[in-house]
């Protein structure tokens, strides 16, 4: 039986043979509802284990409250393990003791000295960015468009266009492409085309065909 490719909303959008649907894989935008959680379409994330809330299980310190933004874009790939420790899990590190003793003190927890008066910036994943098994994104991390991140991989800092890295920390280990074909790539974005569009380009896209990618470019 043929399936038309799913829209952004489905929440499982990988069918198997039997014509079921595979509970452990999301299309993030149609089970993330966080009002700090910013995320494109067709981006999806795996587990073994579905949790009933994935924006906690995905990104256990980004609170309702908190300063900094989790920002995924388009077509991501997110593997089984992989967490988001955002800004908001930071202590306060100028003083003489890291210990959060306000949040404890619920009653008069607002202002107190022991809380960060900022928490951090935001994490940002650019469009086909495909994050392996386990992978660990720190506070404040900008992943380019078409990065790699290896299995295991702690990121911080900035990463750019259609690298791959790999590590702990992780470290650039090649770029995908070249300087030329990275900025074609990212004049192209395809990424934003229509569905429609990418699937009938699909071949030159996954095939590297880059002067029929931009023959098909609108």
């Amino acid at each position: 039986m043929a399936y038309p490719f799913p829209t952004p909303d489905t929440r499982n959008p990988l069918i198997l043979p039997d014509g079921s649907a595979h509970a452990g894989t999301v299309f993030l935008k149609a089970v993330i509802d966080h009002p700090r959680f910013i995320v494109g379409d067709y981006s999806y994330a795996s587990a073994t284990h579905p949790p009933d809330d994935w924006a906690t299980h995905l990104a256990p310190y980004l609170f309702p409250v908190s300063d900094e933004r989790l920002v995924i874009g388009r077509f991501c790939q997110i593997a089984d393990g992989v967490v988001f420790i955002t800004a908001s899990a930071n202590h306060r590190r100028d003083g003489f003791s890291t210990f959060p003793f306000a949040v404890f003190d619920h009653a008069t927890a607002a202002n107190r000295p022991s809380l960060p008066e900022w928490s951090g910036p935001d994490t940002v994943l650019g469009h086909d960015v495909w994050l392996g098994k386990d992978v660990r994104v720190l506070p404040g991390a900008r992943l380019g468009n078409g990065v790699i991140v290896a299995a295991g991989a702690v990121v911080r800092g900035d990463v750019p266009d259609y690298a791959v890295v790999a590590g702990n920390p992780a470290r650039v280990v090649k770029m995908r492409f070249d300087a030329e074909t990275i900025a074609r790539l990212n004049a192209l974005a395809w990424w934003h085309w229509p569905i429609d569009r990418i699937l009938k380009h699909e071949a030159a896209i996954c095939g590297a065909d880059m002067n029929a990618l931009e023959q098909a470019a609108p």
